[in-house]
């Protein structure tokens, strides 16, 4: 299924197949990379979705001839499953990953001419490999640096399997190591909240320090930036269909699940309107809440645990220039209610002036704010960040919502995170929010896929099909060398200031 319409031919209808099979409720990462990892093993295949489209909440719409992204994503060398993910699906091409790690930051509080600061790495090993730009970062004082450095080093040596890490808030621990308010806010919060969708106050320890440890203080370059150059939906939904309709998938979207259950026998059903699917294996890859409401009685032992479980909002801004104003791909900001900035021109399709997309973590005071609210607020801070905003004619400025964007990562979200196992036989859990040690990014969501679909072959009888598992491999081998190019230093064109850059 291809066209956004359910098929006139009855779900239970498939091409004729030996072997198991299974469905798979969810058209997300997490689901799509649970069905073709099924499929690729021999598994007969349903994929259920209640959206006209897959790729869950990293999809795109149409408007006024654009196409738009409902929110800016972003992806690190060390996503090894997302980056597999991307294989998998012949993409990685159109979202390719920074030659090394380089983000421009400007603080608005700053004079212009003295706002830009840069976060890159060099060919060094760790933690050498940010020794450099640490040194010489102009948003925190000479103090301040050499303290994050200490910081930095008491990170790397905390153990991630000790549980009482998430107990205990990043906020409280950045404080006892000597963090300042203006270190959080210029250096921990700049990356934390981009990756966490929370401050560092409100951020589980053992969270936290798998993100910072992974992401700068494992490998060189486990942190440079990937990022789709085309729409998401190319990737999510055109390129994921294709995959799973060459892996033998059957896809159905707008079809959305009422319940399921079990019988003596072992064999599950699941209900859709006006038909019963009868399968030996369901993968139930939708959010926690969702999953609790579907969840059979006795599949877990404390299913209330799901709903304890928060979310976080994030808020777009989406503003459309008549000119070009930025010069350069990203960047991140200080000093003002801006996070993180993206140039989505060329993406969207648009021909004539610039399309900027402000991606706002963290949102829980401004995620239902009237649009004329967050247009007054937003165009002067971006006349603030970019002078040649200033002279520019807004030709366009709407807002994207998500408010249950990712589930929140506060100090104890760990233990109520479950597995991709339930007490089932034949019953798995996959999703961004289920124990992967991750937070809910990209990664996540496609390594719970992995997660559920192994769980499942394992109980199939069915081998695990090796290229599923290359990511495993690929983990150890995230840096490129050292002859890599350094990436070209971003100009001033279009800024106004001598400038730089991402995340989600």
């Amino acid at each position: 299924m291809t066209d956004g319409t359910r098929s006139d031919e009855p779900l239970a209808h498939t091409p004729a197949r030996f072997g198991p099979d299974a469905v798979v409720i969810g058209g997300g990462l997490a689901g799509i990379t649970a069905a073709l990892a099924l499929a690729d093993a021999g598994v007969r295949v349903t994929l259920l979705e209640g959206r006209p489209r897959l790729g869950g909440l990293a999809f795109s719409f149409q408007r006024d001839g654009l196409t738009v992204d409902n929110g800016q994503h972003v992806y690190l060398r060390c996503c090894t499953a997302y980056r597999w993910f991307l294989d998998r699906i012949e993409g990685a091409a159109l979202a390719p990953l920074q030659d090394r790690l380089d983000v421009p930051v400007l603080d608005a509080d700053r004079p212009e001419g003295r706002r830009l600061g840069r976060l890159r790495r060099d060919a060094l090993p760790v933690p050498l490999h940010l020794g450099r730009s640490l040194a010489t970062y102009p948003h925190l004082s000479l103090a301040e640096r050499a303290k994050v450095g200490r910081a930095a080093l008491a990170l790397k040596g905390l153990d991630l399997t000790d549980p009482t890490l998430d107990t205990q808030d990043f906020g409280s621990w950045l404080t006892a190591h000597g963090q300042s308010a203006r270190a959080v806010e210029a250096l921990w919060d700049l990356v934390g909240v981009a990756t966490l969708n929370a401050v560092a106050g409100d951020a589980s320890l053992g969270l936290a320090a798998m993100v910072f440890k992974t992401g700068l203080l494992s490998d060189p370059g486990a942190a440079d930036i990937g990022w789709a150059h085309v729409p998401l939906g190319e990737l999510h939904d055109r390129l994921a269909r294709k995959a799973l309709d060459s892996a033998g998938v059957r896809t159905e979207v707008r079809t959305r699940v009422t319940s399921i259950s079990t019988d003596e026998n072992g064999t599950w059903s699941v209900q859709v309107p006006g038909e019963t699917l009868r399968t030996d294996a369901v993968v139930l890859a939708v959010p926690q809440r969702e999953a609790h409401d579907l969840l059979p009685d006795g599949a877990l032992d404390a299913p209330e645990r799901l709903l304890r479980i928060g979310t976080a909002p994030i808020l777009n801004v989406h503003v459309v220039y008549d000119r070009k104003v930025l010069g350069v791909p990203f960047f991140a900001a200080l000093g003002t209610p801006v996070q993180w900035v993206f140039d989505r021109t060329e993406a969207s399709g648009l021909r004539r002036g610039q399309y900027l997309a402000l991606s706002q973590s963290a949102a829980h005071d401004e995620i239902d704010e009237p649009v004329a609210a967050l247009r007054e607020r937003y165009l002067p801070e971006l006349e603030r960040l970019l002078p040649r905003t200033r002279e520019a004619e807004v030709r366009d400025f709407f807002v994207t919502r998500e408010r249950t964007a990712t589930f929140a990562p506060a100090p104890g979200v760990g233990r109520l995170r479950p597995g991709a196992r339930t007490k089932a036989p034949g019953l798995y859990l996959a999703g961004a929010w289920t124990a992967t040690g991750w937070p809910a990014t990209m990664e996540s969501a496609v390594r719970s896929g992995v997660s559920a679909a192994d769980a499942a072959l394992g109980a199939l009888g069915r081998p695990r099909p090796h290229r599923l598992f290359e990511f495993e491999e690929t983990a150890h081998r995230v840096v490129p060398g050292d002859d890599t190019p350094q990436v070209p230093a971003p100009t001033r064109e279009g800024t106004g200031v001598s400038l730089r850059g991402g995340a989600r």
